[in-house]
């Protein structure tokens, strides 16, 4: 089939595997210019060996954009605030940050005249979705393209030999194939070994956090002030949200905190294994979480939960830039006006443990809670809200008596046991 005729294409370029190979494939298939885009969320990656690497096969220019104030600001902090944790584990790191990147990659291609836009995701995986619902809702002119969908490589084996043909530095290999995501929040790992869900991890896995047995006997203990629900000093010192992430990683990583391996369910509707390090996100997540038990009310507290759940799977499936995502930010920042106060957290052999909490919007009230007050809460008044509480299930069994219906709780004859043939 004959390819579209396009003008110039903005490609989402990471200087990986895929994305490597990519550009080439670009610029064989349809003729055009590519312009790389690079996206720094926190990675650890030396920027100007990645553009130069882009330029050297093939890019017609580089842009390279620091991300990582906006990432935190603007997508980590509203997910943390609202509790989303997807199948009660992953804190959404790569999740987050690609509806930032196609954000501005689209702003790049609206700035450059460019009339179709690339990714190096696979056919198979989340990102896919992720970076197409952000582009189809942001620009929905623009053309997508997406070679894994479109090319006959079928496997990264093929990959590594299409880089190897065309000498692409690349430094993937046949050995480890291990596929890997990382920013500020977290660094993820897919692939390789991981693929069988009965082998366990290796601890030479992780880039980041410290295996629990190499980590110090003495534990550490952190302070995290919050405002509205978003951190913003440590130790009582104010700090900036890229600087404040990167301690509590040092911090986490060097106490074994933040190791999460899961079995998800992928958006294209495949389970998936993964490695995440989130050494600093568990930090706040928990912080943040223990702040909200003191500063919301049950109902609230609870009802925000929903939400949690709600909002997590909005973000794991690529709908970043949905009415119904903005409509539960202005929800849950209503939650998150008295969420002020500080948290005193302990860092031991990959726990991260409450030491203190402390808020002067707390609704704790000690002398509501101690058990030997009796002027501030009468014991006494507990019997009206029991016969209360219980009127229903009493009705119900006074019901049952009559026969007119058939009690789920009856009290079971006993000595049905006992009766002999």
């Amino acid at each position: 089939m004959t390819p579209p005729t396009i003008n110039k294409i903005v490609l989402a370029y990471s200087g990986g595997l895929d994305t490597s190979i990519i550009i080439p494939w670009l610029k064989e298939t349809y003729g055009c210019a590519v312009i790389a885009y690079v996206a720094n969320v926190g990675q650890d990656e030396d920027f100007a060996a990645v553009k130069e690497k882009a330029l050297a096969t093939g890019a017609d220019d580089v842009v390279v954009e620091d991300l990582r104030e906006t990432f935190l600001s603007d997508f980590v902090w509203p997910t943390m605030r609202a509790g989303a944790v997807y199948e009660r584990k992953y804190l959404l790191g790569t999740s987050m940050a690609r509806p930032l990147i196609a954000q501005q990659q689209v702003k790049l291609a609206r700035e450059v005249g460019a009339d179709a836009v690339a990714h190096g995701c696979t056919g198979k995986g989340n990102d896919q979705v992720r970076f197409e619902l952000a582009y189809m809702a942001l620009e929905p002119k623009l053309q997508i393209i997406a070679p894994w969908r479109l090319w006959e490589l079928s496997s990264r084996e093929d990959a590594i030999a299409y880089a190897h043909e065309r000498d692409i530095p690349i430094t993937a290999t046949l050995e480890q194939i291990y596929s890997h995501d990382e920013n500020i929040w977290h660094i993820s790992h897919e692939g390789g070994p991981l693929e069988d869900p009965w082998n366990e991890m290796e601890d030479s896995l992780l880039q980041w956090v410290t295996p629990i047995s190499e980590t110090p006997n003495e534990p550490a203990y952190v302070e995290i002030t919050f405002e509205e629900g978003r951190p913003v000093a440590l130790g009582g010192d104010r700090i900036a949200p890229v600087e404040l992430l990167k301690e509590l990683n040092a911090q986490g990583s060097r106490h074994g905190v933040g190791v999460v391996d899961i079995v998800e369910n992928r958006i294209v509707g495949m389970k998936s294994r993964g490695i995440y390090e989130t050494p600093g996100g568990t930090i706040i997540t928990t912080a943040h979480r223990e702040l909200e038990s003191l500063t919301l009310d049950k109902e609230s507290q609870h009802y925000k939960d929903i939400i949690a759940e709600k909002y997590a799977n909005i973000v794991y499936n690529g709908q970043w830039f949905s009415p119904l995502r903005e409509s539960l930010d202005s929800f849950v920042a209503a939650f998150q006006k008295h969420v002020n106060g500080t948290i005193r957290l302990k860092l031991f052999k990959g726990h991260c443990l409450v030491a203190g909490r402390r808020s002067k919007f707390s609704l704790y009230r000690e002398d509501l809670a101690t058990f030997g007050m009796e002027d501030v809460y009468d014991q006494s008044d507990a019997q009206g809200f029991i016969n209360l509480f219980g009127l229903p299930g009493k009705v119900e069994a006074l019901l049952s008596e009559t026969g007119v219906v058939k009690g789920s709780y009856r009290a079971p004859d006993y000595f049905k046991s006992f009766k002999r043939d």
